[in-house]
């Protein structure tokens, strides 16, 4: 019965560990680029009581069943999957420079301290210097392209990643201005969350493969669209049910191992 107290609070703790990832993922239904995260759970150490084909002491014959009791479950991931968000349209804004990733890649952030940072979220705004930077301001690579309000009517990206410009005088695309590049991971669950929709590169993610988009394998860039979160509500909402549900058991196992612990300390009244 103490077995059995100590089995039900690990997986309680288990549960509460899964309605917060779940927690997370609906708070970030409507954020740009979001990957959800699944948690993944493993079985605790057995107690081998009697192993199986172990030989009986009366008969001298082996048992095909042993006797092993578990000890609960833990919490041994919180992976990200990375599958393709839906795209939404912006809007068609001459320096509006939203872009969306489709297919496989990240871009590429230069952060203050001289890192890379990776990321799918396509919001992009143009600074005082003409350059195209995230919300936070940091530079995508590739796009320090000097837009000049004054003499540039327009911007616009190709899906191979080439940036171009419209003038006054030329009022079509006159590409060479800058060059996207995305990078892709081998394991991109590997990647090392910063928040502000960033990851960063670790020891499990690999090493970051680095190409034009549409080549080598990467997906080709859209302007004027973005990548929306891949969060399913629906799918949330049931494994919330599912979760909270199975934290309720929990607690009642823990009451009928306290009952039956009760019934043993009164026998002697």
């Amino acid at each position: 019965m103490m077995r059995a107290l100590w089995t039900s609070a690990t997986g309680m703790s288990a549960q509460e560990r899964s309605i917060d990832v779940i927690a997370n993922n609906l708070a970030n239904v409507n954020t740009s680029g979001f990957k959800h995260s699944r948690t993944h759970f493993q079985d605790l150490l057995y107690a081998n009581m009697r192993p199986a084909g172990s030989e009986t002491s009366d008969t001298g014959t082996q048992v095909p069943v042993g006797i092993q009791l578990g000890h609960g479950v833990k919490v041994v991931a919180v992976a990200k999957e990375f599958s393709q968000g839906s795209a939404v349209p912006t809007s068609e804004a001459p320096f509006n420079v939203d872009m969306m990733i489709s297919g496989q890649g990240f871009f590429q952030i230069e952060l203050p301290n001289g890192d890379v940072a990776y990321t799918r979220d396509g919001h992009f705004e143009i600074n005082k210097d003409g350059n195209i930077v995230t919300s936070d301001g940091y530079p995508l690579k590739g796009g320090a392209v000097g837009v000049d309000p004054t003499q540039h009517t327009g911007v616009t990206i190709e899906g191979g990643g080439s940036i171009g410009f419209s003038t006054t005088g030329n009022p079509g695309f006159v590409a060479g201005q800058g060059q996207i590049e995305l990078a892709r991971f081998v394991n991109p669950s590997g990647l090392t969350a910063l928040g502000n929709n960033l990851f960063v590169e670790s020891a499990s993610s690999g090493t970051p493969q680095v190409a034009k988009p549409d080549t080598e394998g990467m997906g080709s860039l859209r302007q004027h669209v973005l990548e929306q979160s891949n969060v399913n509500m629906v799918t949330e909402m049931v494994d919330m049910i599912a979760t909270q549900r199975a934290y309720e058991i929990g607690t009642k196992a823990i009451q009928t191992a306290d009952n039956m612990l009760s019934q043993v300390a009164q026998l002697k009244r």
